[in-house]
């Protein structure tokens, strides 16, 4: 065996061997680790509004389709709300979020007055905690509108009436499954 034979054949061995022994190091170097999974939350909680619903960050690039379909509110009453809302033209919806805001819409009947209507549907019960109505009113003075605050009686009425078109709803989503 010559000597270029030899050396080869050691500079093999001797390789085989660092890199055993550094992956043995660098394993057991590891092993003292301890790692906690992190836990995601139940529900995906919106940083926006921190309502709970939605999609989380880490299920937008899968292809799972989600089992549960439903809306995170309840449909009549979300359905009633959009309803009642349709007499003014409507800024954002959110159905995740389940609010719905409109533009500002000045009535016929009183031409130096105008509203907008930011609506909150809260829960999954048919229940008149579930909707929150907020009336805002402005005035006209010359030609520029100034803020009147809310009008809390125009807000529980506008409640009332979505309470009203849900429980509609209901009974005729009712009629027709026992038809």
């Amino acid at each position: 065996m010559t000597m270029f034979h030899r050396i080869c054949k050691f500079t093999r061995r001797g390789w085989v061997l660092s890199f055993t022994l550094g992956t043995a190091l660098l394993l057991s170097s590891c092993s003292g680790l301890k790692t906690t999974p992190i836990e995601e939350p139940e529900e995906p909680v919106s940083i926006i509004t921190g309502k709970t619903g939605g999609i989380s960050l880490s299920d937008l690039g899968s292809n799972e389709t989600s089992s549960d379909n439903s809306l995170p509110v309840n449909a009549l009453l979300w359905r009633a709300a959009l309803d009642i809302a349709s007499f003014v033209p409507l800024d954002d919806v959110d159905t995740f979020g389940g609010s719905i805001v409109t533009e500002w819409h000045q009535p016929k009947a009183t031409p130096n007055q105008r509203l907008k209507l930011t609506m909150f549907v809260v829960g999954r019960e048919l229940r008149s905690d579930a909707i929150t109505v907020r009336a805002y009113i402005q005035n006209r003075l010359g030609t520029e509108w100034v803020d009147a605050g809310r009008d809390e009686a125009l807000g529980r009425k506008l409640e009332d009436l979505v309470l009203t078109r849900a429980r509609e709803l209901r009974v005729a989503v009712t009629a027709e499954t026992v038809n």
